[in-house]
């Protein structure tokens, strides 16, 4: 006597599983140019590793002699897999069945998923495509009661966050939980034109805002990108799980890990000729620092995050011979690389994925200062900016800057932190000071050009002798400034920089999550 009648019992429901929400629900998911919850998976992971969890959970339909008839599964498949190699739990919605709503789900599986990364130190992978919670109102005659809301495992969702690296997906329309399950992650991605996240969708905004916004504008990639609320727009759904496998490529699995590194094919020593001229002279004219990042990092190895939020700064995982660090930059497209709310907020958010995962931060600066204005004041810009601040003076990673060209005011200061080894290169463009001479001349001598005979005479005579000691060598005879560089040496010496960094972090496993005081 064999355990065969149970065996066969299982793979009939496993096959019961596996057709998801049935065939017209499957085809209809096609028709919206998305792919299944399965078929993501299987081109998320490297194939044959999908390991199944809760394969049989859902609900079933039994006849009067007690024998299955019919099964719907829950609309969440779980698991563990590898990316790369690498372990990862991954938890993915199935909008064939009930369109990923809670009243079709058993929420003990996303809470398995997130207890499965916690407790295992593996990264958690979210693929989103619905609202995750509490379905349409319909529900309440089925239950024939209502509740006080709550979010289960939302405990394990914030401390993941301390502990493994965490990424998401918006494949489909994502309202409320489902929507907070997309940004409650280190790095976000929603697919353009088939998926959009909100609050709630356009008819609840209708009944009680009076607003009459289609899906996209209420909550498609664009909104949501220009918004900070997603990092990433994606092409298609291919894009937004490469775009997911390439994050986590330069993380480590857990806190406890130290960023893995890669062979690079990319000479250390490499010093291009470019950087001599790409500055301006003209200090009013921008130029392009996405070109200066892709001349001192390794080639190929950047993956920016977050480019229309808080635009007048760059964000971006990159190499430097092999070894993953995190990159801040200033667009002086952008408000003339001015710290804006957005950026600052923007500056918080990465600065803490850096020093929670201890990537190394390369800092490239040329920044003007907080940007100023009645705009700026509404969005209390100083506070936010203040608080990125603080982040980055409490990071305690490994910690380089290039001061490009402009370093001025509060914001300026903030290039690196002053009370440990303020490690920085200066390049023979850099500009600095309290206040740039262009607005500070005129509040510093307001007075005397207002009783000048020719004020434009006489603030040409005041700007020429400020330029005669604002020259970043007379900063340098003071040891203000430690070294100026030949830009040309910056990709050698960062390098250089990356490999000792890379040394501390190895004194520094077993550390685990970090501790942080309250920011303003």
């Amino acid at each position: 006597m064999t355990w065969e009648p149970e065996l066969g019992e299982l793979r009939r429901r496993r096959e019961l599983a596996h057709r998801m929400g049935g065939e017209e629900r499957v085809a209809r998911q096609h028709a919206s140019g998305r792919l299944t919850v399965r078929e993501r998976i299987a081109r998320l992971l490297d194939d044959g590793t999908f390991h199944e969890t809760g394969e049989l959970a859902g609900a079933g339909r039994y006849g009067d002699d007690g024998e299955l008839e019919d099964f719907v599964p829950a609309n969440m498949v779980i698991g563990r897999g590898r990316i790369a190699g690498r372990r990862v739990v991954v938890q993915g919605d199935d909008f064939t069945v009930r369109g990923g709503a809670a009243d079709a789900a058993i929420h003990q599986k996303m809470v398995w998923a997130e207890r499965a990364a916690h407790d295992l130190r593996q990264p958690l992978v979210r693929l989103v495509d619905g609202t995750g919670g509490g379905g349409s109102v319909k529900s309440l005659e089925t239950m024939g009661f209502t509740y006080v809301p709550w979010v289960p495992g939302f405990e394990l969702m914030g401390a993941n966050l301390s502990r493994v690296p965490v990424v998401s997906a918006a494949l489909g329309p994502c309202a409320g939980l489902g929507a907070a399950r997309v940004v409650a992650s280190h790095f976000s991605v929603i697919v353009r034109d088939t998926a959009q996240l909100f609050v709630a969708g356009p008819p609840v905004v209708a009944a009680a805002m009076g607003e009459t916004p289609d899906k996209q504008e209420l909550g498609g990639a664009r909104t949501q990108t220009q918004a900070g609320a997603v990092d990433n727009e994606a092409a298609d759904e291919d894009d937004a799980l490469a775009q997911l496998r390439r994050f986590l490529s330069y993380l480590p699995d857990n806190v406890w890990e130290p960023p893995p590194t890669a062979v690079a094919a990319d000479p250390a020593d490499r010093r291009e000729e470019e950087l001599l001229s790409i500055v301006p002279r003209d200090a009013r004219r921008p130029y392009q620092m996405r070109r200066v990042l892709e001349a001192v990092l390794d080639v190929g190895s950047t993956f920016e995050t977050g480019p229309r939020y808080g635009r007048s700064l760059i964000t971006m995982l990159a190499r430097l011979d092999g070894r993953p660090v995190g990159v801040l930059a200033s667009d002086p497209n952008h408000y003339a690389g001015g710290l804006t709310a957005d950026a600052s907020d923007k500056l918080t958010r990465f600065v803490d994925l850096c020093d929670t995962f201890r990537l190394p931060v390369v800092n490239l600066v040329d920044q003007p200062g907080f940007l100023i204005g009645t705009a700026s004041e509404r969005a209390g810009t100083i506070r936010r900016g203040t608080r990125a601040l603080v982040a980055s003076f409490q990071a305690t990673v490994p910690w380089v800057s290039v001061l490009v060209r402009k370093v001025y005011g509060v914001a300026g200061a903030g290039h690196g932190d002053h009370s440990r080894l303020n490690l920085r290169y200066a390049w023979p463009s850099g500009d600095w000071g309290s206040l740039p001479i262009a607005g500070g001349l005129e509040a510093a001598y307001r007075r005397e050009l207002e009783a000048a005979v020719d004020p434009a005479a006489l603030r040409a005579e005041i700007e020429g002798r400020l330029n005669a000691v604002r020259s970043p060598f007379r900063t340098a005879e003071r040891f203000a400034v430690e070294e100026i560089i030949d830009p040309r040496d910056t990709r050698p010496l960062l390098c250089d920089w990356a490999a000792r960094a890379y040394e501390l972090l190895e004194h520094e496993r077993g550390d685990g999550p970090k501790a942080r005081g309250m920011r303003p």
